[in-house]
């Protein structure tokens, strides 16, 4: 990925997808325009590295791989990839889920938002315009959209789905962001990354899409990732009131 031919890629971070990961990759690498990636992986004990790395080697310059030594968490795995993926000098840098909750096809509408310059951050809404949300029971449909009320209500951005991990940032977005001031690690830093963004003055706009929860492998939500991101916002609200964001 030294010399780069499509401006934009996407960060997928990964751990235990070794279901998913072949399934999801061969749907970006299908995309036209080209869209590159970014696999970020906590030392998955499943092979899901090894995978990424099979496929990455039948297509040249088009993935690549980062190996972490252990579980490190979802925001510090999205940070490297951003570190690498401005290194390399992406314009349009994308973040997905690897569990294929996220359609890739969508892919191509949140860049081409960013791209027209309608948005410096375009985000994957499933609140937008409706509920777009598949397969869910409906205590975690209430969490989710209550998470989003509760955000809104304490920090005053202006989002709908405060939480959704599918977004594509302009890169002056990300490069305007102090990554070592950074410190969600959860679920919690979806939010925390809009949120900087906003505060910056970066035009956020949603798009609609619909999610569907994975068909395989488990998920990653916890309590102690609700907990992190129930108390993020009321950290995030207070610090920008003493202008130390």
């Amino acid at each position: 990925m030294n010399q780069i031919v499509s401006p934009a890629v996407v960060v997928i971070p990964t751990f235990n997808e070794a279901q998913n990961a072949a399934s999801v990759l061969q749907k970006v690498l299908d995309l036209q325009p080209r869209v590159d990636v970014i696999v970020v992986d906590d030392a998955s004990p499943d092979g899901t590295a090894q995978i990424v790395a099979a496929i990455s080697a039948e297509n040249p310059g088009r993935i690549k791989l980062i190996q972490r030594e252990g579980k490190l968490g979802l925001g510090t795995a999205y940070l490297e990839g951003f570190r690498q993926a401005l290194s390399a000098g992406y314009v349009y840098i994308c973040e997905m889920d690897a569990d294929l909750s996220h359609n890739p096809s969508d892919l191509n509408r949140l860049i081409d938002v960013v791209k027209n310059g309608d948005a410096d951050v375009a985000i994957g809404s499933r609140y937008v315009d409706g509920v777009r949300v598949i397969n869910w029971p409906l205590s975690r449909l209430v969490l989710s959209y209550g998470a989003g009320m509760y955000t809104r209500m304490i920090t005053r951005m202006p989002l709908r789905d405060a939480t959704s991990g599918y977004k594509c940032f302009h890169r002056r977005v990300l490069e305007a962001i102090d990554f070592t001031k950074v410190q969600s690690n959860g679920y919690s830093f979806q939010i925390e990354m809009s949120y900087r963004a906003w505060r910056r003055g970066f035009k956020l706009v949603e798009l609609p899409i619909v999610f569907a929860e994975r068909t395989e492998g488990q998920s990653k939500m916890s309590r102690a990732i609700v907990r992190e991101a129930a108390f993020k916002v009321w950290e995030l609200r207070l610090r920008s009131l003493v202008r130390k964001l």
